[in-house]
């Protein structure tokens, strides 16, 4: 057994704490995983995980280990990269976690890009809006929008995106224009989400943040869809710009409260923690980030 392939599988159950999650990110066996790990405590000769019904434990002895295997892989990783990075092809494969309207509009076209000039790496792409836990997921690299970043996370902001408020031509002419933040309370809105409360939306008014509770009676998990539902009427929404843009160019919808955008929001590259980032996904965050800046 190569004892650094024990490790780094170590690693991924410890921080996953499954067994199972490990396996399906090798895409092998469970058995082939706690082989793997029985393996290594008898040639260490000491107990790194306890198993429970629920989820596995790391002994004393197991959490020391953890750390001293994060250095040696990070140092190892390092090593090899800094012997020739600069003409280092990359290699590998690389799991990406997209969310949906902005992966497919404005990152797909920059990934098969990069695909085309990184023929050695492979690209695993997840297209969900839903936050994913990187580590448990085995996801070396994802892309989020958003303006309230977690507590540790590890980012690279990549760019950012203004929320707009849109609606059609013909709802104005029968429902009349907002002319300010509060106004909505008195309109139809298209509201992002699977639940029937009410929404909040951010406004800057007088310098200030506020937000404008708002309803309605169509709501989705997907901002196209909404923006398709506004370009026929159906009400108000609130959408990023890059979903926003071929809507506005044909007429479809137009942009209400202009004076009251609030501030624009991050487009993050983020990454698992205590990792070190392997070669192929800095050049992906470099291709990613140039294209971005240059869109």
């Amino acid at each position: 057994m190569d004892k650094l392939d024990a490790m780094q599988t170590f690693v991924r159950v410890a921080e996953a704490g499954s067994f199972t999650a490990v396996a399906d990110q090798l895409q092998v066996a469970r058995s082939a995983v706690t082989r793997q790990i029985a393996a290594l405590e008898k040639g260490l000769h000491v107990k790194l995980i306890t198993r429970s019904t629920r989820r596995l434990a790391l002994t004393p002895a197991g959490a020391a280990y953890l750390e001293k295997c994060r250095v040696i892989l990070n140092m190892v990783d390092a090593a090899e990269v800094s012997l020739n990075e600069e003409k280092a092809e990359a290699r590998g494969r690389i799991r990406l976690g997209l969310p949906i309207s902005f992966g497919l509009q404005r990152l797909m076209p920059a990934l098969l890009e990069f695909a085309k000039a990184q023929p050695h790496v492979e690209l695993m792409m997840d297209f969900s809006d839903q936050r994913a836990n990187l580590i448990e997921e085995g996801i070396d690299l994802s892309i989020r929008i958003t303006g309230n970043l977690q507590p540790g996370d590890i980012v690279r902001q990549l760019g950012q995106v203004r929320l707009l408020t849109l609606a059609s031509p013909a709802y104005l002419s029968a429902h009349g224009q907002p002319r300010e933040p509060q106004d909505l309370t008195q309109h139809t809105c298209l509201l992002y989400g699977m639940t029937l409360n009410a929404a909040s939306w951010g406004y800057r008014v007088n310098g200030h943040l506020q937000t404008v509770a708002v309803r309605g009676r169509i709501h989705a998990n997907n901002g196209l869809a909404l923006t398709q539902a506004a370009a026929q009427g159906m009400g108000i929404t609130l959408q990023p710009d890059f979903i926003a843009e071929p809507f506005l160019a044909t007429g479809e919808v137009v942009e209400v409260l202009q004076d009251f955008r609030q501030d624009p929001i991050g487009i993050y590259a983020v990454l698992p923690s205590n990792r070190y980032i392997p070669h192929r996904v800095n050049v992906l965050l470099e291709h990613l980030a140039a294209r971005l800046r240059s869109s």
